[in-house]
């Protein structure tokens, strides 16, 4: 297999571009950050886990992936498969887990298993994007609301429980009004800025974030927040890697191995046609699954976990214009930053905001317009589209993607009778 490496287009070309990757990290971190926590905490981990593989992964990722948008870490998707497994075997066993996940990823590379994803029909990648972003809108119903995360295994559940329980309650209207609040501001920003002709381009994501966590000082609100974030990086966890007891880890390995491909190289794919990307600036598939498994075998080897690309991480990063890899890059390193230097003044961030700015990612992800036009295109293709979303949303991603391979290729058998 020959992958070519950090061509020149790889990186910034100008002022102007580099200004922008910046920007877009700033604003990526600051959204990745409770969100790393939060999974890792969901899984059974240590909220330093989660950051540990936000920082690590998201940089090797960024380095050495095939994607100039992608960003990885913690996803929701890769907490599901890990938390029978930490329940059962501890947390002690993720360091082997992600080893051997890690090299699993690498291997389809090279075995080039990572051009298998670009065959997947359009109209499943419409549908299975669709689906993650009422995922992800969904996920953040509990911070929306401020109120605990209620029980159940698929996200649809947890989400239903989480609003009887809040009803039940008692709305808590700050929370509510403040996740309105970002959304204005994230959506009625960009406006102003282009009506005005502001010459520093800030994204609408930071401005929202900013301005909310000012407002809800201001007015005293006590809203809750990020809270405290651990204020270390990890350390080396390869020790605990033992040998003998590989064996029963080898099932659960591959599962997040082909959990971890799959979603990775639709995320890539999807955040190409958001950019709407030419031929020469597509990204690599089987270079975007070495360095996933490169990501996954360091976080896990230095107490992280399992990592992937993010679809919301990285739509975020491509709506605030990032133009290079350097972008994930940076959003690692201000992570770092974060957590060395920066903890207490973030850990202010309502994450009612945070939830507002998820909400509004997972509006564009979902891009209603076209969605219609897509739905008015053949009545297969439309099938297609929504029997991959609904199961997406309401089984999971991976059987998300084969049943509407599947439902492809009845409807296009069907049409061919015809």
């Amino acid at each position: 297999m020959r992958i070519s490496y950090l061509s020149r287009n790889d990186f910034p070309k100008n002022k102007s571009e580099f200004s922008s990757d910046i920007a877009a990290g700033l604003t990526v971190a600051i959204v990745a950050l409770p969100l790393a926590i939060g999974f890792a905490v969901t899984t059974g981990m240590s909220a330093a886990s989660g950051i540990i593989t936000a920082i690590i992964a998201g940089f090797i990722a960024a380095l050495f992936g095939g994607s100039r948008y992608q960003v990885s870490g913690p996803t929701g998707a890769m907490t599901v498969v890990l938390i029978p497994i930490v329940t059962n075997y501890g947390a002690a066993a993720i360091p082997a887990l992600g080893l051997m996940a890690g090299v699993i990823v690498v291997i389809a590379a090279i075995l080039k298993a990572g051009s298998v994803i670009n065959r997947v029909p359009w109209a499943v990648v419409e549908g299975f994007t669709v689906g993650i972003a009422l995922v992800i809108a969904l996920q953040q119903i509990p911070l929306a609301l401020d109120f605990p995360k209620g029980g159940g295994d698929r996200t649809y559940i947890v989400a239903w429980h989480t609003l009887t329980g809040a009803f039940n309650a008692g709305l808590n209207w700050k929370s509510i009004g403040a996740v309105i609040f970002t959304l204005l501001i994230k959506f009625n920003y960009p406006k102003i800025a282009h009506r005005y002709k502001f010459k520093v381009h800030i994204p609408a994501s930071i401005i929202a974030i900013a301005l909310t966590t000012m407002a809800s000082l201001a007015l005293n609100l006590k809203l809750h927040a990020i809270g405290d974030i651990p204020r270390s990086i990890g350390t080396w966890s390869g020790s605990l890697v033992d040998v003998k007891n590989l064996s029963h880890l080898i099932l659960p390995a591959f599962l997040i191995a082909v959990l971890a491909a799959i979603e990775s190289l639709l995320s890539a794919r999807v955040a190409d046609g958001m950019v709407h990307a030419k031929d020469g600036d597509k990204y690599d598939p089987n270079k975007e699954l070495v360095g996933q498994g490169l990501a996954t075998i360091a976080a896990s080897l230095f107490g992280g976990m399992p990592a992937t690309g993010a679809i919301a991480r990285t739509s975020v990063n491509v709506r605030n214009h990032a133009k290079t890899r350097v972008a994930a890059m940076v959003h690692a390193v201000i992570l770092l930053l974060i957590v060395i230097l920066f903890a207490p003044l973030v850990s202010a961030i309502p994450t009612a905001a945070i939830a507002g700015v998820l909400i509004g990612t997972s509006y564009r992800i979902l891009n209603p317009a076209s969605l219609r036009e897509s739905l008015q295109t053949t009545k297969s293709e439309a099938f297609v589209l929504v029997i991959t979303a609904l199961v997406t949303l309401f089984i999971d991603l991976i059987w998300g993607i084969a049943i509407g391979i599947i439902a492809h290729f009845i409807t296009s058998w069907i049409s061919r009778r015809n």
